[in-house]
């Protein structure tokens, strides 16, 4: 009896132990991801029941200054689609990484070949919420903090196969983070199935909107 108990309570040291070690490398994850630099990309091949074969970037294009605080354009641009409509670009002006949506500050959008949009300040809130419910991957970028670690596992891109730490948002979308690719992740999983792998990544990337407003 007193051995089995005593496997009982090394087991349960055990996972405690992980979970804590797995915190800390999402702690540590999430403060690499959030030092940023304009001009950073990622690049991710799309899969799954929706625009396979799709690209979707992530970018940092510009930054602003307000009062005290810089703020950073986010674009996310998706090409590729079977379905033109799918095709667009938005670009939303945040604090920084960790931020809520309701935080953006300004917001623009491009659909395929329409002009560019730019939303009154008054309506950027509320679309900013619309934004992140339609862009799942969009909320796990910002939202690194508040995700669950699952735990380390290997994930394979093309440029080969790399550790990463598993994490789930709480809408349920999941993501494998790494430290030395811009944004922090090499692959994301929505809860609809669709799978982002990362394709490539740099530093020069600028606005994919044609004549911001």
């Amino acid at each position: 009896m007193l051995k089995g108990a005593r496997v009982v309570f090394i087991l349960v040291l055990s996972t405690v132990g992980a979970g804590s070690v797995g915190a800390q490398d999402l702690a540590q994850l999430c403060q690499s991801a959030s030092h940023v630099t304009v001009g950073q990309w990622a690049s991710y091949a799309l899969s799954g029941p929706q625009d396979d074969g799709a690209q979707v970037r992530f970018a940092i294009v510009s930054s602003e200054r307000r009062g005290d605080s810089t703020f950073y354009w986010f674009e996310v641009k998706r090409s590729g689609a079977t379905n033109p409509a799918h095709n667009g670009v938005v670009q939303v002006l945040v604090p920084g990484f960790g931020a809520e949506l309701v935080g953006i500050r300004a917001m623009a959008v491009q659909q395929g070949t329409q002009p560019a949009m730019r939303f009154p300040d008054e309506m950027v809130g509320m679309l900013g919420q619309q934004v992140g419910q339609s862009t799942p991957a969009l909320g796990i970028v910002l939202h690194c903090a508040t995700a669950r670690v699952v735990g380390s596992e290997s994930v394979v891109t093309p440029a080969g196969s790399v550790r990463a730490l598993h994490v789930t948002d709480p809408d349920g979308t999941e993501a494998w983070r790494v430290a030395n690719v811009p944004f922090g992740f090499v692959k994301i999983r929505t809860k609809d199935g669709s799978v982002m792998t990362l394709a490539s990544h740099g530093a020069s990337a600028t606005s994919s909107i044609v004549g911001m407003p």
